[in-house]
């Protein structure tokens, strides 16, 4: 089961560790969602999933505050008894001694934010369903083209990385090479990333790894990519028959979600990063309701309409 490292979170959101003493180490988040705790806070936890992250706003700690002290400390040690991974208090709000006393009893981390509740809640299950998507690594070269993520594959030698690199220095912007982390975060949409260790790095046979930030600036590189369409580079092959009009889209599948695929064959003079900016460009027309194949068609259809009427 995928999952994210609580002290992830807190570095990542810049979170205020109210209970230091608790070792965050061995704290894990497995599931994006997160609850509000207001019925539980009276007693009700029918169907409460202590899986998630718990978030207090403004309303249950307005709620906390009117209530008694004993009742606020019996609240507190039957809601945290339950462990889930931590609480956040929202809005820069401070929690109190007693919900403290509870945390360090159960183990159960305490945190503040200074973000507003909605906005908060909504940026980490949006996070959350990233990091916590399922994920593959496959061999390919992930490059963003005029704002398409393209996905360059094919076998080894054959020459992404260098398209990749021309790409490059045409102004687009690398994400990843070699290994390419893809996650789906939801039925439309799959993001590619890279493997921290390979990051901003390109390997060129007979020249080595290269750092692409270092050699081209950080407007060289992105973090993450949606994946929009693939390339596959074949060896060009005469038996072979290739799309030359593109009146119908082929797909590959990724995790169950289907892209749009293109097979383009390598032959010697060929200049590839054209090949691909012109695909990536050409996808985003479709994208917009223009199809220049289905506008051919459609001219040599009024055409031979017209030359029967003529007859």
């Amino acid at each position: 089961m995928a999952s994210v490292k609580l002290s992830k979170l807190i570095d990542m959101y810049g979170l205020k560790n109210c209970t230091p003493d608790i070792d965050i180490r061995g704290k894990k988040i497995t599931i994006p969602d997160i609850n509000r705790p207001a019925l539980q806070l009276v007693g009700f936890f029918d169907h409460f999933d202590a899986e998630r992250i718990q978030v207090i706003g403004y309303v249950e700690y307005s709620y906390i505050q009117k209530m008694e002290v004993e009742e606020r400390e019996k609240a507190y040690d039957e809601l945290m008894s339950k462990q889930f991974p931590c609480i956040i208090f929202c809005r820069g709000m401070e929690p109190d001694e007693q919900i403290i006393e509870a945390a360090n009893k159960y183990g159960v981390p305490v945190l503040v934010t200074e973000k507003a509740t909605s906005a908060f809640t909504a940026e980490i299950v949006r996070w959350l369903n990233v990091e916590l998507a399922p994920c593959i690594s496959i061999h390919g070269v992930l490059v963003d083209v005029y704002g398409e993520g393209v996905l360059i594959m094919g076998e080894s030698g054959i020459g992404k990385s260098e398209a990749a690199l021309e790409l490059i220095k045409r102004g687009h912007r690398l994400v990843t090479d070699d290994v390419v982390e893809i996650r789906r975060v939801s039925d439309e949409t799959l993001i590619g990333t890279a493997p921290d260790i390979t990051r901003h790095f390109i390997e060129l046979r007979g020249i080595g790894i290269i750092d692409v930030k270092t050699l081209f600036g950080v407007e060289s590189v992105k973090e993450t990519q949606g994946i929009d369409m693939v390339i596959k580079l074949e060896e060009w092959n005469k038996d072979n028959e290739y799309d030359r009009l593109g009146l119908e889209e082929n797909y590959t599948e990724f995790l169950g979600n289907k892209v749009v695929c293109h097979s383009i064959p390598i032959r010697p003079g060929r200049n590839l990063a054209i090949i691909v900016e012109s695909a990536a460009v050409n996808h985003r027309q479709k994208k917009m309701g223009y199809n220049a194949a289905q506008e051919l068609y459609n001219r040599v259809q009024r055409n031979l309409m017209k030359n029967e009427d003529d007859d």
